[in-house]
């Protein structure tokens, strides 16, 4: 069974707060469309059996269904949706970040 993926708003945001970080701030902007298409390739790979990774562990996400996984070093976190057969990406967060405050926001 194949999955609708699509992304919200905040994940829309934090891709493109990724890109300028590195793009700008970093001054490579070759690295910064590279790690954008890592990070979406690996989203749109939950087309396929999304609920292959694990849980957050933490309330209230657990109790909500949210799900993550590394790319390099950021987490994607998503919400996926059986009887939709969708898979909302929700937000892409560097692992050295306060996830928690983050996915509060």
């Amino acid at each position: 069974m194949i999955w609708d993926v699509y992304y919200t708003d905040d994940a829309k945001q934090d891709l493109q707060e990724i890109y300028n970080y590195i793009s700008d701030d970093l001054l490579v902007p070759e690295t910064a469309e590279n790690q954008v298409i890592r990070i979406m390739e690996a989203a749109e790979s939950l087309d396929v059996m999304p609920l292959r990774y694990k849980l957050y562990e933490h309330e209230p996400w657990f109790s909500l269904g949210i799900r993550f996984f590394p790319v390099d070093n950021y987490l994607i976190f998503y919400l996926p949706d059986t009887l939709q057969s969708t898979v909302a990406i929700s937000r892409i967060i560097h692992s050295s970040r306060d996830v928690e405050a983050h996915l509060s926001n």
